[in-house]
């Protein structure tokens, strides 16, 4: 008697949620990039011992008794096998960025290069599988019913899945690796992202409080460099983080972690950055850091910022720093309150006290390209003063640092909170390094 098309999905998603968990005791005990055809029974008991750790009475009746777990066993050995090449791709500690499109273009960046890696799924269906335990070990399974997820793995690597039809050449897979390693501003400076003298401006800037937007392009670091600044919040403070996929790890004990949550399948559920940031005004924070900005919840951050919890923090999106500020003046023009366009650049002006802006170089470095003062509302025109650039030599060569000669005035707030900087900050000019 053949299966209902209910019972049949419901096989299908159990299967791929217990999966899902093998896969990863698996990547923290497999090395695949040593493993062969000849491991596969070694493989196929290793994934039957787990299987029987992870599958509970009411899941083995779901996969049909001992046998179902047997075939998922069985099944899973033969994956890994025909897979291990993308596998390892997961286990390697320098790849940055895996993309999927289809079955036979596999890309990676490493070291901020793209390549293609000549890996291939052995078929449409090994394809499918591993879309769906990617995402149902997170509780998120793609299905036709759910045709793309964005969501967060455990080791905190973000995750996008989009499937047929949506995606007219096959299932694409996108993960941003998520790296422990070098998210300080020592190891930031020593990398060439910034001159190291004015690691002490920006540390005091985060612990005396300024309300600071890191902007930039995808992948140019913006997260990263907010990651590094944010290990300069006093540790007696209280902050919250929100994002739609947890990416920051704060250093400090008193931390409260929050993020969005996508509608169901039916529309409902849905949990945005707005209704998180308002929320976070109810929870006593000293700080908000919201991961990114991309919204209406813009203007309920800029307010945040003007009302005691000065030190916030946030990403944006943006090619220029007059860009960002441009594109915060659209966000909150999206909110339900009517501001007139001077009236939202002067909440703009009132807020915002430094942006930084991030790039990545053609070779795949990340640089601050510039660390902008935003000043007052004059006229129609938010002033911005630049007090740090980055020059490309108009492609020529001679790629450099060069302090424009502006003190900030924000500097009297550091100075009167015990900051002392060294004027000779002002005239710096330092060649960028070569690369490592």
């Amino acid at each position: 008697m053949a299966k209902s098309p209910t019972s049949a999905k419901t096989l299908m998603l159990a299967r791929a949620q217990v999966v899902g968990k093998v896969m990863e005791s698996l990547l923290d005990q497999v090395d695949f990039s040593r493993i062969g055809e000849d491991h596969e029974p070694m493989l196929q008991s290793l994934c039957r011992g787990l299987m029987d750790e992870a599958v509970t009475p009411a899941v083995e009746r779901q996969l049909g008794g001992p046998k179902g777990v047997d075939d998922a066993a069985a099944e899973l050995a033969d994956d890994l096998i025909k897979m291990r090449g993308f596998l390892s791709l997961l286990q390697h500690s320098r790849v940055s960025d895996i993309l999927v499109n289809g079955l036979s273009q596999i890309y990676v960046e490493q070291d901020g290069q793209l390549h293609a890696t000549g890996i291939v799924f052995p078929s449409e269906g090994a394809l499918e599988r591993t879309a769906l335990w990617m995402t149902a070990r997170i509780g998120r399974p793609v299905t036709q019913d759910r045709p793309m997820v964005d969501a967060r793995l455990p080791d905190g690597s973000r995750l996008n899945v989009i499937i047929p039809p949506l995606a007219l050449d096959g299932i694409v897979i996108s993960i941003r690796r998520f790296h422990h390693q070098g998210l300080d501003l020592p190891g930031l400076a020593r990398a060439g992202a910034y001159p190291e003298a004015f690691q002490p401006l920006l540390a005091a800037m985060v612990s005396c409080r300024l309300n600071i937007l890191v902007s930039g392009g995808t992948g140019a670091g913006k997260t990263t460099m907010l990651n590094a600044m944010s290990q300069f919040v006093p540790e007696r403070e209280r902050v919250v983080t929100i994002e739609d996929s947890a990416e920051l790890r704060l250093r400090q004990t008193h931390v409260v972690r929050l993020e969005t949550r996508l509608a169901d399948a039916f529309g409902k559920g849905e949990v945005t950055t707005r209704m998180l940031v308002r929320n976070a005004l109810r929870m006593r924070p000293d700080r908000i850091l919201v991961g990114e900005v991309r919204g209406p919840e813009a203007l309920d951050m800029l307010q945040a910022m003007n009302t005691g919890h000065e030190g916030s923090m946030s990403t944006i999106h943006a090619n220029t720093p007059r860009d960002a500020l441009e594109r915060l003046g659209t966000m909150i023009g999206m909110s339900d309150v009517s501001f007139t366009e001077r009236g939202i650049r002067g909440q703009i002006a009132r807020s915002i006290d430094a942006i930084l802006h991030v790039r990545r170089l053609p070779d795949g470095r990340r640089v601050v390209d510039r660390l902008s003062e935003v000043g007052q509302l004059q006229g129609e025109m938010i002033a911005m003063q630049d007090v740090l650039r980055f020059e490309d030599g108009g492609g020529k060569g001679g790629h450099r640092f060069v302090a424009t000669g502006v003190r900030p005035s924000f500097m009297d707030r550091l100075e009167h909170r015990g900051t002392k900087i060294d004027a000779r900050l002002w005239r710096l000019q330092q060649a960028l390094p070569p690369r490592a």
